[in-house]
């Protein structure tokens, strides 16, 4: 007996004829942003969304969305690549918020025809925030002096180490005004009828539980990934998640020798961990 016979005896020939439904899973859990290796951003991400589009007998995509937010450019552009792909390939997607899918993460689940949570999870916050410190007493007590040159008067913006600027401050908010806006043209678009609230409580920025924000018409139902897949294309469904490639170190010479972070390296991810944890804090988590 060849080995191609001893094969087809052991792997029924139903499965060629007929091979189980797969749903392709993307997973975006963390913040939205060009945040190295960690951070959720189209460069990170667009081989894996056209993989995820790309496989054979596929039903649908799947979103797992765990985001508290981030970049609202890098939501949008997360958005349009997805919605490019489920167009061109008549493909449904549909997102599933787990612990947390607001602001930006929100933003992004909305790339989906279907939105689901579970009853615990926190939805929405559909807003623009910022924050920053201020180290100008920090300075005063060590004896630094601050020295800024610009070209062009409103180049500056808030910086940190300077006395807060009221100018400053009101250049902030026009912009975060325009943000929010293109923000709620987004939702408005996406969810259309299906909204069962004043605006003024939707768009307030308020983060809602999943049970509220399907009261809300923000999602379309209460459910998990696995079981609405199980739900609408049987038991024999294969999941297939599909995740970005980790990148390595970039080289340190052309001999091939991976390059060591160096102390800016270890400072700015540290920085990057404090500010992940502070957002993630937001919503007690």
């Amino acid at each position: 007996m060849s080995l191609i016979d001893d094969l087809l005896q052991k792997v029924p020939l139903e499965r060629f004829r007929n091979p189980p439904p797969q749903v392709a899973v993307l997973r975006f859990d963390g913040l939205i942003g060009m945040r190295g290796p960690r951070g959720l951003s189209l460069r990170r991400f667009a081989p894996a969304i056209e993989r995820a589009f790309g496989l054979r007998n596929l039903k649908a995509v799947a979103l797992a969305v765990n985001s508290p937010g981030g970049s609202p450019a890098q939501s949008s552009l997360l958005f349009r690549r997805i919605r490019q792909f489920a167009e061109e390939k008549d493909v449904p997607v549909v997102a599933f918020a787990e612990d947390v899918a607001a602001s930006g993460g929100y933003w992004l689940a909305l790339a989906a025809d279907e939105v689901f949570a579970e009853e615990t999870s926190l939805v929405g916050s559909i807003g623009v925030i910022t924050a920053s410190f201020g180290f100008v007493e920090a300075l005063r007590k060590l004896g630094v002096q601050r020295r800024l040159y610009t070209a062009g008067e409103n180049k500056s913006l808030l910086d940190p180490f300077l006395t807060e600027d009221p100018q400053g401050v009101e250049r902030l908010t026009a912009l975060q005004r325009d943000m929010h806006e293109s923000f709620k043209d987004l939702v408005r678009m996406r969810r259309s009828a299906k909204l069962k609230a004043e605006e003024s409580v939707l768009f307030s920025g308020e983060v809602f539980t999943g049970r509220r924000a399907l009261e809300l018409g923000l999602i379309d139902g209460i459910g998990d990934l696995r079981g609405v897949m199980r739900q609408r294309y049987g038991d024999t469904v294969k999941l297939r998640v599909v995740e970005p490639e980790r990148r390595r170190f970039a080289l340190l010479s052309w001999f091939g020798l991976p390059r060591r972070p160096d102390i800016a390296d270890i400072a700015a991810d540290l920085l990057a961990r404090l500010e992940e944890r502070l957002i993630w804090a937001r919503f007690g988590l």
